[in-house]
């Protein structure tokens, strides 16, 4: 298991990971010491083969308040001071910004973000950048860049549409419009909206559901999922037909097979 930092927290329950961003006094806003503790402990994460599925949440009242607005000043009094001349460096600086933070989509496992409270600008684009999104009832999440004067990063502009379709991420996008946690699993932000209080044991629960099928399979599915943003039907079909085959090879293939047969639960080894 990765080392705990002072902004961040991780937590083993069996085959499932829950790492907590741990900046509750300041909202869990995202700094740059933060986002490369956060990429460390993602490295760390993927190494473990043992690892089924990873649940991120935040600790205290929000998921994350998004971009510290120290370092969002910062990089503004550096593009008034230069314009023009500051705007490559900028540039460089916030593309491995948002580089940090989105190595979440790295990790070869399942992902939930568990969003226990607000999530907004970066940080809702951490969430979005997860697999799955469990949602409290009273949090508030939006993307709220144009409020700030600012173009959305941290991948907004190609995740939301995704998400939710073009038109209505056109409208949370120039808008900055925030939402309460059941138009977002409404509108398909979220996968369920749920109590305060429910929401990081419901990403647990659903966690080990996901831990308990077959993670060569599981993983591979992660992978098909992802590439279907590219691919076409019949490079799709290819891929499925080749995992397939590996699958076939495994142990758990034949666990699966028995269990059905001997009408009990499997028990995968992921091999």
């Amino acid at each position: 298991m990765p080392n705990p930092t002072p902004m961040l927290e991780t937590r083993r329950d069996g085959d499932v990971v829950v790492l907590t961003f741990d900046r509750p006094d300041q909202l869990n806003a995202m700094t740059q010491a933060m986002g490369e503790a956060f990429a460390d402990c993602v490295a760390e994460l993927s190494r473990d083969e043992s690892i089924r599925a990873v649940v991120l949440t935040g600790a205290g009242r929000a998921f994350s308040a998004g971009g510290d607005m120290d370092m969002i000043n910062d990089r503004a009094l550096e593009g008034r001071a230069a314009p023009g001349l500051a705007r490559r460096p900028i540039r460089d600086t916030m593309r491995a910004f948002y580089k940090l933070f989105l190595s979440v989509r790295d990790l070869p496992m399942p992902t939930i973000a568990a969003i226990n409270g607000h999530a907004i600008g970066a940080g809702f684009c951490v969430a979005l950048a997860c697999d799955l999104r469990i949602v409290a009832e009273r949090a508030k999440v939006g993307l709220n860049f144009t409020k700030l004067g600012l173009h959305p990063g941290m991948a907004a502009t190609w995740t939301l549409p995704r998400l939710v379709g073009p038109a209505l991420a056109a409208e949370l996008l120039y808008s900055s419009r925030l939402l309460g946690g059941e138009e977002a699993a409404r509108i398909g932000l979220a996968n369920r909206c749920l109590p305060t209080d429910e929401v990081v044991p419901a990403a647990v629960e659903l966690a080990q559901e996901i831990a308990g099928c077959a993670p060569l399979a599981v993983r591979a599915l992660k992978r098909g999922l992802q590439r279907t943003e590219d691919a076409t039907l019949e490079d799709q079909l290819s891929f499925e037909a080749h995992e397939q085959a590996i699958c076939f090879e495994s142990e758990d293939v034949h666990e699966g097979i028995a269990a059905v047969r001997e009408k009990r639960d499997p028990s995968f080894r992921g091999r």
